[in-house]
């Protein structure tokens, strides 16, 4: 086929979601096509199985369970069954039951294993061109995700940070005696140092523009639950930064008259400055196109869901945040997919 009612381009985590729940919804298998390049849990799966989850594993089988698609009472078992609910865990072990579930899926829709380019709307139906060619179709969901942020006008030569994430490679680096920088204080941040600090640096400088903020737990919702620090980050950030810090590890505020003379001390540079959305395929008839953050939507019959396209949420205090996690998206889709449904080109 290459003519479809839906199409869901990404197959992470959101990806994985959409399709999980068009299913249940009772789009027939015939009329979704999926497009990834590997079908493998996205970056979740690629970059990021070492990096410590600031989301407990009762949240991770929420999301594991809530589709009737993915069939995950069916599944051989894995590891992440048997862990405690409140607990933290690698993202790893995430991903081998994300990657179960979307080979399931895969055998139920139609995957086209490219990367999406170009979307064009004639006729109330989308055309989207391919590495592979073309299909077209009624709706199309964007789940394409994020790709780390780096700061601009840094000169110093950079450790990616999918790199300094994962200790195994970090300890493969030539980095003793180096003076490595890091900018930031977030989640990713707090793994970032204490990484740095078990290989032979000589000295690790910690940028930053805030205080940390760390998640409060208070009953049905968390007070900074998508800003603040939580498992494994918190608790050593709390020891070591807001605590007694360690030996070889300095901090600075960006804006700090001594920031400066500080940064050309480095030898390397880390940015854990968050996320922006990765490269979108090109929609030539309007140029850039932003989503509505209410409803996900982008233009007639082109949605947004996952980290590029997250929720903004007001909290019973009034504050507001952009809602980013598993079970995050899946409580998304339950409240915007009877939307999307009815929201025809």
């Amino acid at each position: 086929m290459t003519d479809y009612t839906w199409t869901v381009i990404g197959a992470g985590p959101a990806g994985i979601a959409a399709v999980g729940r068009l299913l249940d919804h009772g789009i027939t298998e015939t009329e979704i096509a999926w497009i990834d390049p590997h079908f493998a849990a996205g970056d979740f799966g690629g970059k990021w199985r070492a990096v410590s989850s600031n989301t407990t594993v009762a949240h991770f089988l929420d999301y594991l369970t809530a589709s009737p698609a993915f069939g995950y009472t069916d599944s051989p078992g894995f590891e992440l069954d048997a862990l405690a609910p409140q607990q933290t865990c690698p993202l790893g072990l995430v991903a081998d039951p994300l990657v179960w579930i979307s080979r399931r899926l895969c055998a139920r829709v139609s995957p086209l294993r490219t990367v999406a380019t170009e979307l064009v709307l004639r006729d109330r139906r989308w055309t989207v061109t391919t590495d592979a060619g073309s299909i077209t179709s009624t709706k199309v969901v964007l789940a394409t995700g994020s790709v780390p942020r780096t700061l601009p006008d840094i000169a110093c030569e950079q450790i990616a940070i999918e790199t300094v994430l994962d200790p195994q490679k970090l300890s493969e680096m030539p980095l003793e005696g180096m003076t490595v920088g890091v900018f930031g204080s977030s989640h990713s941040t707090m793994i970032a140092l204490p990484n740095l600090l078990a290989t032979p640096v000589t000295t690790v400088i910690n940028f930053y523009r805030s205080p940390l903020k760390y998640a409060i737990p208070l009953g049905d919702w968390t007070v900074y639950d998508d800003t603040g620090l939580k498992g494994q980050a918190a608790c050593w950030a709390r020891e070591n930064i807001d605590g007694t810090p360690p030996d070889r590890l300095e901090r600075y505020r960006v804006d700090a008259p001594e920031s400066a003379a500080m940064l050309r001390r480095c030898d390397r540079v880390v940015h854990t400055v968050g996320f922006e959305r990765r490269r979108l395929p090109a929609t030539p008839q309007w140029g850039t196109l932003d989503y509505d953050a209410a409803t996900g939507i982008l233009a007639p019959g082109l949605f947004g869901l996952g980290i590029a396209f997250p929720e903004y949420w007001i909290d019973p205090l009034g504050a507001g945040q952009y809602r980013v996690g598993m079970r995050k998206f899946m409580q998304r889709l339950d409240t915007v997919l009877p939307l999307w449904l009815r929201y025809d080109s």
